[in-house]
């Protein structure tokens, strides 16, 4: 007890304070629920003076020595028992004991103040317990960083600001570690505010023109169409931060037609996979690929490849796989007056029997294209053709249409997309069209 004595002016004032069970001259009670709230905002790491400060007493008034004392008495009862430890117990446990018997009301009062009590601490107990198993559950799974994280969103949730050596011994981590973790935390806010910044930048090149890309193409359009440079490093760092994920080229399960009969002729490779000859309009590629689309529909599409230039020349989607869809496709090749063809020009092929068919040989020959195919068997001599597939199949949603009209449309506006808008690294970061006029400048 201290030895700071009220006046009768203190007292009367220290009596009109809600926290104030009774007082004295001499000495001063403090209500069971202000050392049960005095407690937990202790343990949330505020001090003695500021809790009776908030809670309204005058520090001149009450001493700092009894606001200490009170304190480190109530911090041991409640290490000690808990809440139950905190109330008031002198009247049974200290003095002389009473020469009455406690009316029924007394009984009534005490035991309703013990059940409180005890209800209050089975909820921090419990808080507590769920706070444990929360941190142990997911603290396996993470990283030392992430770890980190979760104590301090943790403390900052609950208010268990004294306990950090406590969780930091629950999940396995270094207690140091935690507070330089802290001590960093302004440090990663600002490149967290960076990189989303950057994330933000780069799902916009993401999602250019309705179709989505690789960290190459991302670079390649944030440069052209942005006037931004970022390295693929740094592109591919933040796509692999924030799940941006670019489609990935699925096996071609595409089956080779049936057997050629014996009127068809294989003709010899003339390109033996010199597909960059710089020469727009010489080495024409050409194949066919499988469309299925809405309720087990199957479509076609033929197209005419430029191995110099990338561009797409002619192409014709069909729900048929007959003949028609290869000379369809060559007769638009020829149709086009926008395509200027160089003297030399071949169409090379694989061995399918679209292409050996005399039909269509007799095409060629009477538009004065030459022939060459690929050695059975081997798709790396038509692989530029073999790309570009795999790359529409990856960037366009043709599964979701509903009719043959639907999923054309769709086709026709990739072939526009990619001829003059889809930037490709090994074109000098320009598109076909753009490449196609270089070429012929130079």
């Amino acid at each position: 007890m201290s030895k700071l004595k009220f006046s009768d002016k203190q007292v009367k004032k220290l009596q009109n304070n809600p926290n104030v069970q009774r007082v004295s001259n001499l000495a001063i009670t403090y209500t069971d629920d202000f050392k049960s709230r005095f407690m937990d905002e202790y343990i949330a790491g505020k001090l003695p003076r500021q809790i009776f400060k908030e809670n309204g007493f005058d520090e001149a008034i009450v001493g700092i020595k009894r606001i200490e004392q009170s304190a480190f008495r109530w911090k041991k009862a409640y290490e000690k028992n808990g809440l139950i430890g905190l109330s008031d117990s002198r009247k049974t446990t200290a003095g002389k004991p009473l020469k009455r018997e406690l009316s029924q009301a007394e009984i009534i009062e005490r035991q309703e103040a013990r059940i409180k009590l005890l209800e209050g601490q089975v909820e921090l107990l419990k808080k507590l317990e769920m706070t444990e198993r929360r941190l142990l559950n997911k603290g396996q799974k993470l990283e030392t960083n992430k770890i980190f994280q979760l104590i301090k969103e943790t403390i900052d949730q609950n208010g268990f600001t004294r306990m950090t050596k406590y969780y930091c011994d629950l999940t396995g981590v270094s207690r140091s570690g935690y507070y330089s973790f802290l001590d960093a935390y302004e440090v990663r806010l600002e490149k967290e505010r960076v990189d989303i910044e950057a994330r933000d930048i780069i799902l916009k090149a993401f999602n250019r023109r309705g179709y989505k890309k690789g960290s190459r193409s991302i670079k390649m359009i944030l440069e052209n169409d942005f006037n931004i440079k970022y390295s693929r490093k740094k592109i591919q760092r933040i796509m692999r931060k924030y799940n941006i994920v670019c489609p990935h080229r699925k096996p071609n399960p595409y089956k080779k037609i049936a057997k050629a009969t014996k009127e068809h002729q294989v003709v010899p490779n003339m390109l033996n996979r010199e597909f960059k000859q710089g020469v727009p309009g010489k080495v024409l590629l050409t194949d066919i690929t499988y469309l299925p689309y809405g309720n087990k529909a199957m479509a076609y599409l033929s197209t005419v490849k430029d191995a110099s230039t990338n561009e797409i020349l002619a192409y014709h989607v069909s729900d048929r796989i007959t003949l028609d869809i290869a000379t369809k496709t060559i007769q638009k090749l020829i149709s086009n007056k926008k395509i200027k063809l160089s003297p030399d020009a071949f169409i090379h092929s694989d061995q399918g029997s679209h292409y050996t068919s005399p039909t269509y040989q007799k095409l060629l020959k009477k538009h004065g294209l030459g022939q060459s195919m690929s050695r059975r068997g081997n798709c790396w001599d038509n692989a530029p053709q073999e790309s570009f597939f795999g790359h529409l199949k990856d960037e366009v949603d043709y599964e979701s249409c509903k009719s043959l009209k639907e999923l054309k449309a769709k086709i026709n506006h990739y072939m526009v997309y990619y001829n003059n808008y889809r930037y490709q690294w090994n074109l000098k970061k320009m598109t076909p069209i753009q490449y196609r006029d270089h070429l012929s400048a130079a």
